[in-house]
């Protein structure tokens, strides 16, 4: 048998679980706010790995994902250990946002400090007592407000141990994201953690398809490094079985304000000089194109049709068309048609 594992002041036998509560602190009203872990500790020998979504707390659509891959039988026999952790930042969650109550970003306050401010002393917890106890890690993510994203992998290339996670998982796209100041997936580097980022869907809401793709690929993952067995999850049955890199993304701003018309969506192909939308005044006096500058693969789009000159329109990651047929809404929504992972009871 392997040791138990010891979490906090909780101690979880070898092939068992157990939500762990790691006191974080008090409330105004007196409420205790904690740092939720549910620890799955396998039997066999094996890699430690944490789950981790609602870093920032209007995205729930990672708390979602956890939450289906906690039920799974698949994870009746885990190898290893599995570390979910469905919210991060329960402050922000608790109040439908994305900041916690002192309005800082909790994503750039790693690595945190013991007496800092209440995002530094969070970020300090779950680093130091969730993260540096992993081998890796998968951060669960939505867009930004008022945003949506197609399903996608963020890590940076240069990273050969987290560029190899990112293609385990089989997303629709990686996408090449340099390390920022304060970030988690900066801090857990420091520590020697490859840490990669899933993004998709909209803050405050939810998408079954790209929900289904975050469970698939997360036990992909868990299926590369021998934590579950290879009959587990199936691998992809798209066309194209190399998962597309952009090592280059940019946004399209609005080059006036006003109201947006949008023409394509998220998962779209689009080539240079097609008009992604039309911005106009509520006269309708006054019109202005929105034109792609390059060839590539709509991986972020705007949602709100109210827009300011400058506004972030249309994230596009610069691809050729075959490495991007696979990655459209379609394809993507025809894969989990033919390719059911999950039995009722399981949802």
């Amino acid at each position: 048998m392997r040791k138990p594992f010891e979490l906090a002041s909780e101690t979880i036998p070898a092939g068992q679980r157990k939500i762990v509560d790691i006191p974080l602190s008090m409330m105004s009203d007196h409420t205790p706010a904690t740092l939720s872990v549910q620890v799955i500790h396998g039997k066999r020998d094996g890699p430690t790995i944490f789950v981790s979504a609602a870093i920032h707390g209007d995205e729930v659509l990672g708390v979602e994902i956890i939450r289906r891959l906690g039920r799974l039988v698949a994870l009746r026999r885990v190898s290893g250990t599995l570390l979910l952790v469905p919210i991060v930042n329960s402050f922000g969650f608790i109040g439908h946002s994305r900041y916690l109550p002192d309005r800082r970003d909790l994503n750039r306050s790693f690595p945190g400090n013991a007496k800092g401010s209440l995002a530094s002393r969070l970020a300090h917890i779950f680093l130091n007592d969730v993260v540096q106890r992993c081998d890796c890690g998968i951060d669960l993510h939505t867009a930004a407000i008022h945003r949506n994203n197609l399903p996608q992998v963020r890590v940076d290339l240069r990273n050969k141990k987290a560029r190899n996670l990112a293609e385990a998982f089989e997303p629709p796209v990686i996408l090449n994201s340099s390390l920022r100041d304060g970030s988690l997936r900066a801090a857990a580097s420091q520590l020697g953690v490859p840490v990669m980022v899933f993004e998709a869907g909209e803050a405050l809401r939810y998408s079954d398809f790209a929900v289904r793709v975050g469970v698939a690929g997360v036990l992909r993952v868990m299926r590369h490094m021998g934590m579950v067995a290879k009959s587990a999850v199936q691998t992809s049955n798209r066309k194209v079985k190399k998962t597309p890199v952009a090592t280059q993304s940019a946004w399209l701003r609005a080059p006036e304000g006003g109201l947006l018309r949008a023409r394509h969506d998220i998962g779209d192909y689009i080539h240079e000089g097609d008009i992604l939308g039309l911005i106009s005044d509520p006269f309708g006096e006054r019109e202005t194109e929105v034109r792609a500058t390059k060839d590539g693969l709509i991986v972020g789009a705007v949602t709100i049709p109210l827009v300011n000159q400058g506004d972030a329109l249309f994230h596009i990651a610069f691809l050729p068309k075959a490495a991007a047929s696979g990655a459209s809404i379609e394809a993507i929504e025809g894969e989990i048609e033919s390719n059911p992972m999950f039995d009722d009871d399981e949802l």
